[in-house]
């Protein structure tokens, strides 16, 4: 069969796109199409494949003000014609792309990272961050939903990153999903090095991922924490913090690897559909605090390689960080439990399911590939949260 693929934007090189990279290997042949492209932005496991973009491309500066072009998205995306001699289309979907119009009796399989939050859940956040958001928003959000529900109504069927999203695809879109977790490169990290007495959080900084509970909670305890990230809330937090916080804003990969596998703790006080950065944490040996809510619950096994605090707020941080035993948290657990999220495990998972609707995929992609296992030459000394020992 005939396969193509589609995103919703190629703008960044972030979780989505590592996704659509791991669908590309299974047919390396497809083309790819979506609302906008970067050529800036390099993908490299999207080499060789055709991309097509939507004529919202050609407009200037498109492929980074893309968000604030809202309106203009639902009519992009019929503009964007999917070959005739398609038999069936899979999306990796954040927002609208979903809504390509297919050959009629193609199959359409969706890969939802989640129901546009900008739609259904989080308006409010997305109008502060401009006047053409808050404008778009306003005047334009309940056509931007019918038309993100009917695209909803003509998928075949629905693929989620987590239950967490699946129960979001039944509440928005009236549909069931399937759940496959997308894929984890933890073998980019080593779970044996020592740890050291401070905590992590690395984030995009906006508002919804509660970066300032952790910043309250740690001025109250003392307790050194190591912020890696940056965005809007990003001054406003620091003004907020006490010198035991420390920011170090965007860090290349070698950097969020050094903190990831020598933190005592991986703080995480938002909810995520699914979210990437607690596994790569428990990957590296790294005992994860979060939030019991969103995909955390799916990700964090409680007691063995991480624990949660009941209440979005310092104060329930601040206790569950108080009553911690890292000893009881071995960094084996973690890594076994981070290599469930495997990208081998992903494509296997995904060919299987594909395979329902006679989708075949290159072999080579599914294929056993043994990875080198770290080896526990001896036990591992988590650590405390607390300052200086």
């Amino acid at each position: 069969m005939n396969v193509a693929l589609a995103h919703h934007w190629l703008a960044s090189y972030r979780g989505g796109e590592k996704v659509l990279e791991q669908i590309a290997s299974l047919f390396p042949q497809s083309d790819i199409y979506t609302l906008v492209r970067n050529l800036q932005v390099h993908i490299p496991g999207l080499a060789g494949h055709p991309i097509h973009e939507s004529p919202l491309n050609l407009l200037p500066y498109a492929s980074r003000a893309h968000r604030h072009l809202l309106p203009l998205h639902p009519l992009a995306i019929k503009m964007l014609r999917v070959h005739d001699h398609v038999d069936a289309l899979i999306s990796s979907d954040a927002s609208m792309i979903k809504g390509l119009s297919i050959p009629k009796n193609a199959t359409h399989i969706c890969y939802c990272h989640s129901p546009p939050r900008y739609l259904w859940e989080l308006g409010a956040e997305y109008k502060r961050t401009s006047f053409a958001a808050r404008f778009a928003l306003d005047r334009v959000a309940p056509m931007l939903r019918r038309f993100d529900w009917e695209a909803a109504q003509r998928v075949t069927h629905f693929i989620a990153n987590s239950q967490f999203v699946a129960d979001r695809i039944r509440k928005y879109y009236d549909r069931d999903a399937e759940v496959i977790h997308p894929p984890v490169a933890v073998d980019d990290f080593c779970p044996t090095r020592e740890r050291e007495s401070f905590s992590l959080v690395i984030s995009e900084l906006v508002s919804y991922k509660r970066i300032d509970i952790a910043i309250k909670a740690f001025n109250e305890l003392g307790q050194r924490l190591v912020v890696i990230g940056d965005g809007p809330e990003r001054k406003k937090l620091e003004t907020l913090a006490k010198p035991n916080i420390q920011f170090l804003g965007r860090q290349p990969f070698p950097v969020l690897k050094e903190h990831f596998e020598t933190a005592a703790a991986f703080i995480f006080p938002g909810i995520e559909d699914f979210g990437i950065t607690p596994v790569e944490a428990q990957a590296a040996g790294c005992p994860v605090v979060a939030y019991r809510a969103g995909g955390a619950l799916e990700t964090v096994l409680e007691g063995r390689t991480g624990v949660f605090f009941d209440t979005q707020n310092p104060e329930s941080l601040m206790s569950t960080l108080e009553e911690l035993r890292p000893e009881t948290i071995a960094a084996r657990d973690c890594r076994e439990n981070a290599e469930t999220f495997s990208a081998q495990i992903f494509r296997q998972r995904l060919a299987k399911s594909l395979a329902k609707f006679n989708l075949s995929v290159a072999p080579q992609a599914v294929s056993s590939d043994e990875c080198e296992k770290p080896t526990w030459t001896t036990p591992i000394a988590i650590g405390s949260t607390s300052g200086a020992q």
